[in-house]
């Protein structure tokens, strides 16, 4: 006897509600004219502050190929029988991402509690 099979998804998902038949189509909920006013500001000031993460996300992404070119010795150190080079873009990136969204998360939620 075989289960009936069932999809899964979220219930915000434009499929999602597009396919009740019980509430009818989904529409996108539209904002009074001082929340959009709001809303604009947040996302206007929300772009500017990602520069300076995305600046730094690329220093650092682009940076390590560079620090490797020119620094070839880091292909000869070795750590663990592994060498430093493979160890650094290994474990340096996904610290330094969270750190970055963190902070990124963080002053996008500070923007949003401000008057």
């Amino acid at each position: 006897m075989s289960q009936r099979r069932v999809a899964v998804m979220s219930p915000q998902t434009r499929h999602a509600h597009a396919h009740r038949r019980l509430r009818g189509r989904w529409r996108v909920p539209t904002l009074d004219a001082p929340g959009a006013e709001r809303a604009l500001r947040l996302y206007e000031a929300q772009r500017r502050r990602a520069v300076a993460p995305l600046v730094l996300l690329f220093a650092g992404m682009l940076g390590l190929p560079l620090i490797f070119a020119l620094f070839p010795g880091l292909d000869a150190a070795r750590l663990f029988d592994v060498p430093l080079s493979w160890l650094a873009l290994a474990l340096l990136p996904y610290p330094g991402l969270v750190l970055l969204a963190r902070w990124q998360l963080h002053r996008a939620e500070r923007i949003e509690d401000e008057p």
